[in-house]
């Protein structure tokens, strides 16, 4: 059986230096009055104490939680990780720490732990919202550290031998919200707590950007590259319709053929008439090229679902078992020859430039 642990003059400097002293009585929000270090039981509205009186009565209080923990742990402690427990216990209360980590791994054997668990119990419910408490989190370092704190000395670790490492396991210890500083005031006849700063507004992280998938990329470069090949396929003057998705349109300019000046050898001789040339039919390019664009716009899209059902063979058709490998097969070729029937189409309808320009 563990020999029964007293308190000593280290835990009860650690728990007062936290409490703060209060000379005269205060009522709490639930109708409680406490007084001196945090204490509650005998506490009455008007009644005063000192300092000695008021030490005497934390003493008092913590003849049960030193019994409690003596009780509850059954690893051997030494003073320090005793005084530490109670000071833990006063504050976060007895039914909670026989609840907590810290004791299940204090028995379990798992010192080091059972005193970073002590670092949890930081938060309070402050104006209607559980915070994290600035007070809270120095008070549960100093009682880790007590804790932690060997009795012969302390275990070496030269850095050059022990270079320590960023131990990404503990990112649950680190708060997500800074710490608010909480000041209570120890004066008056009412025990309230009030906020030192505004909270820090934490700034609202960007949206992410949803990139495009393998296959609206490979689309379109491949409707980029033939918009490249066939530029006429994208003429529209009014700026219409049939210009395809992500490609930048290239206005493209037909040269209308202009007569040449006439020169002196040109000019007809007096009193000689030569007969005016019939004039041929007017080319009307506008128009021209709006059929264009109008008849191979179809070929593009042919053109890109061909590419589109050849990548979902690709990327779904093969790597699915079963029938998959069969309509992978299947995709492939008919996305194959669709690009191919495109691609034949619109050199087919590429105009003839050299019997077209005329001589």
């Amino acid at each position: 059986m563990n020999s029964r642990h007293q308190i000593s003059g280290a835990a009860i400097a650690l728990i007062k230096r936290f409490e703060g002293y209060r000379e005269k009585s205060a009522r709490l929000h639930d109708g409680r009055w406490t007084i001196g270090y945090g204490h509650t039981l005998t506490a009455r509205e008007g009644a005063r104490v000192d300092e000695p009186d008021a030490e005497a009565l934390l003493q008092y209080d913590l003849i049960a939680v030193a019994h409690a923990v003596n009780e509850w742990t059954y690893a051997p402690l030494t003073q320090n990780q005793f005084d530490a427990l109670v000071s833990f216990a006063f504050n976060v209360g007895v039914e909670n720490f026989r609840h907590s980590t810290t004791l299940r791994r204090l028995n379990e054997g798992r010192m080091l732990e059972a005193g970073m668990a002590m670092e949890l119990w930081r938060r309070a419910d402050f104006e209607g919202e559980r915070i994290v408490v600035d007070a809270l989190v120095r008070r549960r370092s100093c009682e880790k550290t007590l804790f932690l704190k060997p009795v012969d000395a302390w275990p070496a670790a030269p850095t050059p031998i022990l270079p320590p490492k960023l131990d990404y396991d503990t990112d649950l210890v680190m708060p997500s919200q800074t710490p608010t500083v909480v000041r209570a005031d120890l004066d008056g006849d009412r025990a309230v707590a009030t906020r030192e700063s505004a909270p820090i507004e934490v700034p609202t992280p960007p949206a992410p950007v949803i990139a495009p998938s393998a296959t609206e990329t490979a689309a379109a470069a491949v409707a980029a590259r033939l918009e490249g090949l066939f530029p006429e396929g994208d003429l529209d003057p009014e700026g219409g319709a049939n210009r395809l998705p992500g490609v930048a349109a290239t206005p493209i300019s037909h040269p209308v053929p202009i007569p040449p000046e006439p020169s002196l050898f040109d000019k007809p001789l007096s009193g000689a008439a030569i007969p005016a040339a019939a004039p041929g039919p007017a080319i009307d390019w506008q128009s021209t090229a709006r059929r264009s664009s109008s008849g191979t716009s179809w070929l593009f899209a042919l053109a890109i679902l061909g590419v589109a059902m050849f990548l979902a063979a690709v990327l779904w058709g093969f790597k699915t078992p079963g029938i998959g490998p069969l309509l992978g097969w299947g995709l492939g070729g008919l996305g194959i020859a669709s690009v191919a029937v495109a691609a034949y189409l619109l050199l087919a309808r590429l105009p003839d430039r050299d019997s077209s320009g005329g001589d």
